[in-house]
């Protein structure tokens, strides 16, 4: 084991510096992000809370209803234990724990945070088609004097937040108030087996070039090149923009994403990114019957052994922690080595507090629980990114899986390469792009017809605004 060093220091001034997503000026000309602010030496008094002022006595029974999507096995121990250890340190108070998948909370959260005995804190997916709608529809609780309550703000920069931010009509995404707080940082990228790459001698390559070529040789060997399942759809938006961020820059993610600037989705990188999605179904590179494999279940074979390679966040590393192979992470590269790197990231889905909730100050103290130095160092235990600054004397051990995260995680943030989750970019955007790309994977339409298509969701939009 080794201090973390260099790791931690750049972590902690990575999450402060996150620029792609910096809030846009819709009126101006594309420009570089605003600096971010600096970052605290320490994360304890970044989040330190003051006493809630509108606590009960704590004799008083109270129960705390919260919704989240952490439901494999080791992120849910780790809201196990920060939910128990909340509950010690708030006597009366129970935290009645709600576990979903994804899919299932995304479907379920705005119907239920509209009811008087919805949750009083959940998850909630940024972008207009999640966040947006419920702060249009006014059911989450803007979060600005928290923010300044807990120090939220220098805690994290101002491009982090911005992320989780609309102006209260839910019409402008990355600026006015606050309405959700992350607890992980993400970035997308390749898993390998390590065995499997000292067997056969490939080695992690550095360009486009290199990566497209191991994926040949990968299936020349009679292995898998990638474990990819696309049943659930979400997971497919990745495998595509994890190629269409090497074509792209972080210039057009970030005006695509904020509706800004006028540009679209039809043009050249997106086109030549779909063909290569179907150059790879072609190519057999992806999991056999993968258009009706989970991506649960795709996992359940990676970790197994099927498959070398599978594109997916950085949330996936604890699970494969003490799997039977070992794993290595690394970014999908550029098209030449030592070109800045842009790659699919930012912070995880946020916890947010309905506007009605009965115990506002309480759900406040509990997403500051979530944002604590505890909550960074049982994430960092678990090999998850936070997106807190991690603890001092923080330690990691040196070649693992967890360090390549961090080491990715630090990387795009110094070449100012955080990319955008595409999906957010419209209402209506997540059921346009899966329905799609489903299309594209299973070969019933063409790239200029899938490219189309797609403007043509994002251009309705725009119209609208």
């Amino acid at each position: 084991m080794k201090k973390l060093g260099i790791l931690v220091v750049l972590l902690v001034l990575g999450l402060m510096a996150v620029q792609c997503g910096a809030t846009p000026e819709p009126t101006a000309e594309p420009t570089q992000a605003a600096a971010a602010t600096e970052a605290p030496t320490t994360a304890a008094e970044a989040t330190e809370a003051p006493d809630a002022t509108e606590a009960p006595p704590a004799e008083e029974e109270r129960t705390l209803v919260v919704w989240d999507q952490f439901y494999r096995g080791v992120e849910s121990d780790v809201i196990d234990t920060l939910n128990a250890e909340f509950e010690a340190e708030h006597p009366g108070v129970t935290v009645e724990r709600v576990s979903k998948v994804l899919d299932d909370l995304n479907t379920t959260v705005k119907l239920a945070m509209s009811e008087p005995g919805g949750p009083d804190v959940s998850q909630v997916n940024q972008g207009r088609g999640d966040m947006g709608a419920m702060v249009e529809a006014d059911l989450l609780l803007p979060l600005d004097d928290y923010a300044e309550q807990y120090g939220w703000n220098d805690l994290f920069s101002a491009s982090v937040l911005s992320r989780n931010s609309f102006t209260p009509d839910g019409a402008t995404f990355g600026e006015g108030s606050l309405y959700g707080v992350s607890p992980t940082a993400e970035v997308v990228g390749v898993y390998y087996n390590k065995q499997k790459f000292e067997e056969h001698g490939w080695t992690v390559p550095a360009t486009w070039d290199e990566f497209t070529q191991l994926l040949a040789d990968i299936e020349a060997a009679g292995e898998t090149p990638i474990a990819f399942g696309n049943l659930d759809g979400w997971n497919g938006i990745h495998e595509f923009s994890a190629v269409q961020h090497v074509l792209v820059d972080g210039e057009y993610i970030n005006d695509f994403v904020y509706g800004v600037n006028n540009v679209s989705f039809d043009t050249p990188e997106n086109r030549q990114a779909a063909e290569i999605m179907q150059e790879w179904v072609e190519a057999g590179y992806f999991t056999e019957g993968f258009m009706g494999i989970g991506y649960d279940d795709v996992t359940v074979l990676f970790k197994n052994g099927d498959g070398v390679l599978t594109i997916t966040g950085s949330w996936l590393a604890g699970e494969l922690v003490d799997a039977e192979f070992d794993y290595g992470f690394f970014l999908v590269p550029q098209e030449s080595a030592g070109e800045p790197q842009l790659a699919i990231g930012g912070v995880g889905i946020p916890y947010a507090i309905r506007k009605t909730t009965e115990n506002p100050d309480l759900a406040a103290e509990y997403v500051n629980w979530m944002v604590s130095p505890r909550a960074a160092e049982l994430w960092a235990e678990a090999s998850f990114v936070p997106a807190m600054p991690l603890p001092e004397g923080t330690e990691v051990e040196e070649g693992s899986l967890f360090a390549d995260t961090v080491a990715a995680w630090n990387h795009i943030n110094e070449d100012d390469g955080v990319g955008h989750y595409i999906d957010w970019a419209t209402p209506t955007f997540y059921d346009t792009i899966v329905a799609e790309l489903q299309k594209l994977f299973g070969m019933q339409t063409t790239p200029d017809e899938f490219a189309t298509n797609v403007q043509q969701d994002y251009a309705a939009f725009l119209a609208g605004q």
